[in-house]
């Protein structure tokens, strides 16, 4: 402890030197921008919400506390010809010196933004306080005023049709007398007008034709609004005339569009068409994707008026494609007698259907080095119909140390297959076409088979899965349906040591269960909503989102119904047996909230929680390995190595399989900042555990009971660094443990107040963030 109180002394001596040469590069007559603040006289107006006005900024600080990028800058020398000092100022931020021409001007963005707000009277004062050492406090002092609000509404709407539309639609109105004169909902009702009136055929309406008169009474803070819709013009010097409707008259399809040559429809190349349904297909060489798929994803009706959100629909559906590569949707102008129509054209490139890619990797299982790799195979239109097929083999070796007698050979070998294929479509008996289309939902079939050989046994693991997935990677809602996923877990060999030692004693049960042949015949629901949708990309922090995902699934329950109906018979275990296998039963179900708040451009923070219980019953007393849950790790409670957690105050015996549990709590909470570069850091602090619902001998202390879990919690903290390289995220993180609940002494139980490095201290290595 005294060496780790001198440490944190000598810390504290560097950041106050540090902190004393702030203003090294602060020129005379100039300051340092130290702090900026806003500070407002209505509680309606937020000050956060007028942060991004401000042009000038004060340095960056680590988690919000030290401006150690400027004590970075500042360490380099003035000879710039030195590398050390050009690296310290790249790594570093150069002070930011205050200039009374941007406050300026930030003042006045701020000002008119509240004054959008319906406060027309309103001020910003710029304040400046000059501090010591050349340093320099600016606060905003913002004056809202009284509001102005809307006293009559009034509609200038000289196109009848439109002002049918508009009165059919009258409900979903932004705008009510005696709100506030705002701006921005002003504006919003443009949109609002704008976005109806393009479902309803008018092609070329965009919300510039809206505009707004406004009036003050004199002597009040009312205004009178007026609405005026603009006529169409083709040319400013054309006559005005009412908007017009557009109707779809055909849609034709370009399969063969190349984006880097001209979009004219004469410069594309092409030698052949199909008519199919009475539509017109072009394309050069061959038709790569049937017609049928082709006019199955058009959202977009000859003969109907125009809508937007049809093509809309019609870019995402096509986008779903894995044949295709772009999608370009184009619309020409026709006159058909007085009606106005627009010829549609569908233009496709398509992208590269097959390709081979080849993996190698590193594994260490507990100290045991070894490699793998795989290679798979993957063809994107399979049968012209944009359907994606995988084939892909595994092969893995690793050596096997620290076993002792009765083994034939001491190193891991694993050998794997799988093959899926995915329909871009609702594939299900039945069904008519028409239902299919509504249903944008794509359906996987896939068959896997692994292969493990171990000293101590052979295990083959066989599985099928018929699944249906819907919503695409940039909407925020995915939902996931696994109609049927059968798995087969099968042992060939188990060596008689293995067997004595683990299988054959009576208080192991739950290893013992695990290593018995296994069928699981289950379906499941899974759901993931991300507030963010397509705006969160390259793990760049947009603003403030969250995610919610749910999970349900059951398993064995039509089989223990089939089981019962039949009066099959028992195996000497009590379990129900197909074809001499016996099938587990369980329901489970997990859910899991996590969120992220942005307090400014480089620092935030994030937390979540989550909870799971798995039920065995009828067919089985435990639900198998796979389905537990285990806590400690990188993505759990990080003071713990993984699966070295619970369940309840279980203290572990060496084997990882006791140290699983059927319920699960975890809650995370993280302070996030930029560091420098694409280096960020972390400071966590984590909670959770795991139980088991009945109380297994092999797992004493593991059982939930209501009046003991929350006394069971584990706490621990820690900091962590990360490598953001925009395609994925390396993560270290170090966990130290806070509250440990395996024991009872306030010593050992508190290890946060009496900390031991070698006993606490967990190192972890991932990729991705924990949450």
């Amino acid at each position: 402890m005294k060496k780790g109180f001198r440490y944190a002394l000598f810390a504290t001596a560097v950041l106050l030197l540090a902190s004393c040469s702030a203003t090294k590069y602060v020129p005379e007559g100039s300051y340092l921008l130290d702090e900026v603040r806003i500070q407002t006289d209505n509680r309606e107006i937020k000050p956060s919400g007028l942060s991004m006005y401000v042009r000038q900024n004060p340095n960056a600080k680590w988690f919000s506390l030290i401006k150690t990028q400027l004590y970075v800058y500042n360490w380099s020398g003035r000879d710039s010809a030195r590398w050390i000092n050009r690296t310290l100022r790249r790594i570093g931020d150069a002070p930011v010196i205050y200039k009374e021409e941007e406050t300026k001007h930030s003042g006045e963005e701020m000002k008119k933004a509240v004054q959008n707000m319906g406060y027309m009277s309103a001020t910003v004062e710029p304040v400046v306080q000059i501090k010591k050492k050349k340093k320099l406090k600016l606060t905003y002092k913002v004056s809202s005023g009284k509001p102005y609000k809307i006293r009559s509404l009034k509609y200038d709407i000289r196109d009848e049709k439109i002002r049918e539309y508009m009165r059919q639609d009258s409900a979903g109105t932004y705008l009510t007398e005696g709100m506030y004169f705002d701006v921005n909902r002003l504006d919003a009702e443009r949109q609002r007008i704008t976005d109806n009136l393009l479902r309803n055929g008018y092609y070329k309406f965009n919300k510039e034709y809206i505009s707004y008169t406004a009036d003050t009474v004199r002597n009040t803070y009312q205004v009178d609004v007026t609405m005026h819709l603009a006529p169409f013009r083709q040319h400013n010097d054309d006559s005005p005339q009412n908007h017009r409707q557009y109707y779809i008259n055909k849609v034709n399809f370009i399969t063969d569009y190349n984006v880097l040559e001209s979009s004219a429809l004469s410069s594309i190349e092409i030698n052949d068409s199909v008519h199919y349904k009475g539509f017109p297909i072009y394309y050069k060489d061959k038709l790569y994707l049937r017609p049928k798929v082709l006019t199955n994803n058009l959202s977009i009706v000859p003969g109907s008026l125009y809508n937007e959100p049809d093509v809309q629909r019609t870019y995402s559906n096509f986008g779903r494609l894995q044949a295709l590569k772009y999608t370009n949707i184009r619309f020409f102008e026709i006159q058909v007698g007085d009606t106005a129509k627009l010829n549609a054209y569908v233009m496709l490139t398509k992208s590269k259907y097959q390709s081979v890619s080849f993996e190698l990797e590193g594994t260490n299982s507990a100290g045991d080095l070894g490699a793998a790799a795989s290679v798979s195979f993957q063809n994107r239109n399979m049968f012209k119909g944009s359907e994606t097929f995988m084939i892909k083999l595994r092969g893995a070796y690793e050596a096997v140390s620290g076993l002792q007698g009765g083994y034939n050979h001491e190193d891991y070998t694993e050998l794997g297959a799988e093959a899926t294929i995915n329909f871009p479509r609702f594939l299900f008996p039945f069904l008519s076409n028409d239902f299919r289309r509504k249903i944008r939902a794509t359906t996987e079939f896939g068959v896997q088979y692994n292969y493990q050989i171990r000293p101590e046994f052979s295990r083959i693991i066989a599985s099928a899965n018929w699944s249906y997935k819907w919503g695409l990677q940039r909407q925020r809602a995915q939902h996931r349906i696994d109609l049927l996923d059968i798995n087969y877990l099968y042992m060939p060999s188990i060596s008689q040591e293995f067997r004595d030692k683990y299988l054959n004693n009576e208080q192991n049960y739950i290893l013992k269960y695990n290593y018995d042949d296994r069928l699981i015949v289950r379906t499941g629901y899974s759901y993931t909503y991300n507030s963010a949708g397509q705006a969160l990309m390259n793990n760049a922090i947009i603003g403030n989102s969250y995610s919610i995902r749910f999970n349900f699934e059951s398993a064995g329950n039509l089989l223990y119904a089939f089981a019962r109906m039949t009066n099959m018979k028992k195996n000497e275990d009590g379990e129900y047996s197909l074809l001499s296998i016996p099938f587990a039963q369980y329901v489970k179900g997990d859910f899991d909230f996590a969120k992220n708040i942005v307090i400014d451009n480089r620092n935030s923070i994030a937390f979540h929680v989550g909870a799971g219980i798995a039920v065995p019953y009828g067919n089985a007393t435990i639900v198998p390995f796979e389905k537990r849950y285990f806590s400690g790790g990188a993505n759990s409670v990080r003071g713990w190595s993984v699966r070295d957690l619970g369940p309840g105050v279980f203290p572990g015996d060496g084997n990882f399989m006791n140290q699983s549990g059927d319920v699960k709590l975890d809650a995370s909470i993280e302070y996030r900042t930029r560091l420098f570069w694409k280096f960020r850091g972390a400071i966590f602090v984590d909670a959770g555990n795991i139980w088991t619902l009945r109380d297994y001998k092999d797992q004493p202390g593991g059982k939930f009971e209501f009046n003991k879990f929350y006394k069971q919690i584990a706490v621990a903290y820690g900091l962590g660094l990360r490598l953001d390289l925009d395609f994925f995220v390396l993560r270290f993180d170090g966990g130290m443990k806070a509250v440990n609940p395996v024991y009872n002494t306030k010593k050992e139980h508190f290890p946060i107040i009496h900390p031991k490095f070698s006993r606490d201290f967990a190192f972890h290595f991932a990729v991705g963030y924990p949450f």
